[in-house]
């Protein structure tokens, strides 16, 4: 994580911003979800997210309150996320393999413990499926789509955090929504 030390320069106008270490532990945890269920490498998902927060205090000065800082700092995350897809679209298809997210991993956070294993296995099952399926949607359509069921953000504030229209948001997280449900009915 970013360490930062309290004798840097306060100018940031908003309160929230006078105390960095705090921010960093406040959104730590919801930047680097949504930067590893984007790029699916928790190492360069671990980068991107400290270098989102360390954009964020060098950039804190910019910041002017027009927007929550939660969507401030994930329009820096989507930008992250943007340029490391640029950067590795050569490699990707060489690291698709290695990376994907441990669908087992993300389903020890489900409720029910008492599930039996073959309800886990199906449920599994279901979250790969999810997983395989977002892989495959347009950079914007997976970016909205995991902004709104993995970060729970509602339109608005992906609208902002994009820089897109709220109309703009809802048209893609439809399509998106859509092709995630028919190619998930079609493997079954």
């Amino acid at each position: 994580m970013i360490a930062v030390g309290m004798d840097a320069p306060e100018s940031a106008p908003i309160a929230e911003l006078s105390d960095f270490d705090s921010v960093v532990r406040q959104y730590w945890p919801r930047i680097f979800r949504f930067v590893l269920a984007s790029i699916r490498d928790r190492d360069a998902a671990e980068t991107l997210t400290q270098d989102c927060l360390l954009r964020a205090y060098l950039g804190r000065h910019r910041f002017r309150g027009d927007a929550s800082l939660n969507t401030w700092l994930m329009q820096i995350a989507i930008n992250l996320v943007r340029d490391f897809g640029r950067s590795r679209r050569i490699q990707f298809w060489k690291r698709a393999q290695a990376t994907a997210v441990d669908c087992a991993t993300l389903s020890n956070g489900l409720p029910g413990r008492g599930v039996s294993p073959e309800a886990l296995a199906v449920v599994n099952e279901q979250m790969d499926a999810v997983w395989r399926v977002t892989g495959n949607l347009s950079e914007r359509q997976r970016s909205i789509f995991l902004l709104r069921f993995v970060e729970d953000m509602d339109v608005l504030e992906i609208a902002n955090a994009m820089g897109l229209t709220e109309g703009a948001v809802k048209v893609h997280l439809f399509r998106a929504v859509h092709t995630v449900r028919e190619r998930i009915g079609g493997m079954r």
